[in-house]
């Protein structure tokens, strides 16, 4: 950090706290107690989680009327053709699943307290796959398959980066 005109300056790459920036900006007049810190940060902490648990809930109501909506598709099987409907029902199940990653996700921030990076590759790999398996069933271009297909491999290697350097995986090592 340098000084300058008496004050001390962050580098820009140091988000340590928007209150520890004005404080060291004001010289600590705005806040002396810590008190206003820690209730600023309960609330926020409290906000983030009920806000949380409103989402978990909407999601799990999700997964509980797509699911539903899955076993509704079952009657396709006397109106269509076995292809078409077991096709309807294999992107009905994967858009279930898309939807349970994300409330792995969700899940893993509420006990955690961050969010994993590789959870949400993992829904995103899931919710591409579901489209590459509805592309199955329609004409589609080369470009669009190739873009498909790097884009998967990109994800699978990120995936494997974000793995082996995670802060779990850098603990382990110390």
């Amino acid at each position: 950090m340098r000084r300058v005109r008496g004050r001390r300056h962050l580098p820009y790459f140091r988000i340590s706290g928007i209150l520890d920036l004005i404080r060291q900006v004001s010289g600590g007049i705005v806040w002396k107690d810590e008190t206003l810190d820690l209730r600023i940060a309960r609330f926020f902490e409290m906000s983030a989680r009920t806000l949380l648990c409103l989402l978990i809930v909407a999601v799990m109501a999700a997964i509980f009327i797509a699911t539903l909506y899955t076993f509704y598709d079952f009657r396709l099987i006397f109106t269509e053709g076995f292809h078409e409907t077991f096709r309807v029902i294999l992107v009905d199940m994967l858009t279930v699943l898309a939807i349970v990653e994300i409330l792995r996700t969700a899940l893993a921030y509420f006990t955690e307290g961050r969010v994993k990076v590789t959870y949400i590759i993992d829904t995103v790999l899931v919710s591409i796959l579901t489209e590459i398996l509805a592309f199955w069933y329609r004409e589609m271009t080369w470009q669009k398959l190739g873009m498909a297909i790097i884009l998967i491999i990109s994800l699978a290697l990120v995936r494997i980066i974000a793995v082996r350097f995670s802060p779990r995986a850098i603990r382990d090592d110390l």
